[in-house]
């Protein structure tokens, strides 16, 4: 039997975007269709949707309505939008915890993309993925503060990781310096929006596509890449 293609998949995203989950469900259901045919190492990369966000965060439908320019009443329409998209990638963006409901935030993510290059560098990227994927249903599904440290660390100790190394990770200039690096190479990639994903260093497939934009992609870098 032959083995699949395997493809790296680099994706710059941040963990407030609801479009990078939708992105991941759509890609996840492209590399489902492939598989025995393509498989994927994805890695994930650091944007920051809102770097100037203060400590204390921001309510997310005010966000949205400030940052775009609209009425209270479109930011709700725009979030139901994304909520069918989401149902559609076979992910969830709704709240999924005990009532009542928290308020949805924004928050800033600077120190969860320093944990997510850690866990990547450190650990392998399939524990980085796991780790971005609890991340998403924090954020999302459980509406915890994930700005806050002890909660990074409380998502990181339940995803597997050593909550003290965990914690060294935060403290690390060293880490701070590679997301950096990382939003440098995004811009250097002319990424002004996520999620942004790039195949095998060279095929770059902009925004939330659906799962058959994915899977024709995919395959045509299969085509020209030599294995």
């Amino acid at each position: 039997m032959t083995e699949p293609r395997t493809l790296t998949i680099d994706i710059w995203s941040d963990v407030m975007c609801p479009w990078c989950l939708v992105g991941w469900g759509n890609l996840r259901q492209a590399l489902d269709s492939l598989e025995g045919e393509i498989a994927a190492n994805l890695r994930w990369h650091a944007f920051e949707l809102n770097p100037d966000m203060p400590e204390e965060g921001e309510e997310r439908t005010a966000h949205i309505a400030r940052k775009y320019g609209r009425t209270l009443e479109q930011s709700r329409d725009v979030q139901g939008q994304m909520r069918a998209a989401a149902e559609a990638a076979g992910v969830s963006l709704d709240y999924e915890g005990e009532e009542p409901a928290p308020d949805a935030m924004m928050w800033n993510t600077f120190a969860a993309h320093k944990l997510l290059v850690w866990a990547g560098e450190v650990h392998g990227h399939d524990r980085q993925t796991a780790l971005k994927l609890a991340l998403f249903e924090a954020h999302f599904n459980a509406r915890r503060p994930i700005g806050e440290t002890d909660v990074l660390l409380d998502v990181a100790e339940e995803t597997g990781f050593d909550r003290g190394a965990a914690g060294e990770a935060l403290d690390s200039k060293e880490w701070a310096h590679k997301v950096r690096a990382e939003e440098h190479a995004a811009y250097d990639l002319n990424v002004t929006g996520v999620p942004a994903m790039v195949v095998e260093n060279a095929f770059m497939i902009p925004g939330a596509q659906s799962p058959q934009v994915y899977r024709d992609a995919l395959k045509r870098v299969a085509e020209k890449i030599p294995a």
